[in-house]
């Protein structure tokens, strides 16, 4: 079957992470950004039409993707494609994912080959089969299928779309609520025929309706004219839609199985190629349970933490519970816990940077402390 993915950026804040950079731009696990899931697991599937929807600060999104030849992609029409920057309101603010389609009806247009539509977020990274979700639609003959994930909902998590069912079949739904312990929290993963996806684009914003999750989805299930399939998957899922969550599942892949499951559970996860020297290890320096990335120069002590490229590790300094970014400086003697530390940070000599498990201290890109 032909397939066409559309991949969005997701305009979820994180702060001060996401103030220069869209989320799929947002650095994770030592190497990476958060939009190589997404762009990994549709490669997998044999996906190679794909755009890539962005409103704005897509520059470094666009740096990091260059011409798509990691993912085997190639960055030109019929290929991969970006697609920005979406649709506004007259009011310039955003009014959800069928606007952001209807603006992309070009590219949708393009490729009369393609029957299904997959639509990717760049908030939740798991590492799926992605063929076996499309099997799984096709089979269902529903109208949606919508990938979801057990044991996210709690009652007192936030969850952009949860679904009950009972038997195979959808018996509720709620959208941005708290959804109780036994509802399936959406992984924000829709799979689609194209053709009729376009015609749904069309009639909802022409009914001045504008939101995937609440309008098409939720709506559409409630007047009985779209019918939902549920596609639970079993994996890793990581939900980084807050600091809090981001700052929790990055140090989540210290654990091997869970590393192991996120990044070859089902192929492996591609990203931009760049080459550095190995890291170096002082005599002096101690580094327990972390995930360290190459070009880095230790010296000091670093436990429960993940380390980005190029980072300096002074003689002295201890890092407990942190994420540290590339290029980052860690003067002698400093004491850095609980933080998210962004790009080309400097940590003067004996410095103290302490937060909370849940409030780490977020250190902005290129700030000296």
């Amino acid at each position: 079957m032909n397939v066409m993915g559309i991949v969005f950026t997701n305009d979820a804040s994180l702060g001060e992470l996401t103030d220069k950079r869209t989320m799929a731009s947002l650095p994770f696990g030592g190497r990476y950004r958060q939009v190589d899931w997404a762009l990994s697991n549709l490669c997998a599937a044999g996906v190679r039409h794909v755009g890539i929807i962005s409103r704005h600060n897509y520059q470094s999104l666009m740096n990091h993707i260059g011409d798509g030849e990691e993912w085997g992609l190639e960055l030109e029409e019929g290929g991969l494609e970006f697609l920005t920057p979406y649709a506004m309101s007259a009011t310039h603010t955003y009014r959800g994912k069928l606007e952001s389609l209807n603006s992309a009806m070009d590219f949708l247009e393009y490729g009369a080959d393609d029957e299904l539509l997959v639509m990717i977020d760049s908030a939740v990274l798991s590492n799926i089969n992605l063929t076996d979700v499309l099997n799984a639609h096709v089979s269902s003959g529903k109208d949606v299928t919508v990938v979801t994930k057990s044991g996210v909902c709690d009652g007192k998590t936030p969850v952009d779309l949860a679904l009950k069912v009972e038997n195979g079949e959808v018996t509720d739904m709620m959208v941005d609520y708290t959804a109780p312990e036994g509802y399936l929290a959406s992984m924000d993963i829709f799979v689609l025929n194209k053709k009729w996806m376009m015609r749904q684009v069309q009639e909802m914003i022409a009914r001045d309706k504008f939101h995937m999750d609440r309008d098409l989805v939720l709506g559409g299930w409630q007047r009985g004219k779209v019918s939902v399939n549920v596609y639970e998957f079993q994996g890793v899922a990581m939900f980084n839609e807050t600091v809090e969550a981001y700052f929790r599942n990055s140090l989540a892949l210290i654990d091997k199985d869970v590393r192991h499951d996120i990044f070859h559970g089902n192929h492996p996860v591609f990203t931009k190629v760049r080459d550095r020297v190995p890291t170096y290890y002082g005599d002096a320096c101690d580094i327990e349970d972390c995930l360290v990335a190459d070009g880095c120069f230790l010296e000091g002590k670093a436990k429960n933490s993940v380390l980005f490229r190029q980072i300096t590790l002074g003689e002295g300094a201890e890092v407990e519970d942190c994420v540290i970014m590339n290029d980052a400086v860690i003067g002698e003697g400093a004491e850095i816990k609980y933080a998210i530390l962004d790009k080309n940070v400097t940590v003067t000599p004996g410095a103290k940077v302490i937060g909370t498990p849940r409030n780490p201290i977020i250190v902005k890109r290129g700030e000296i402390v």
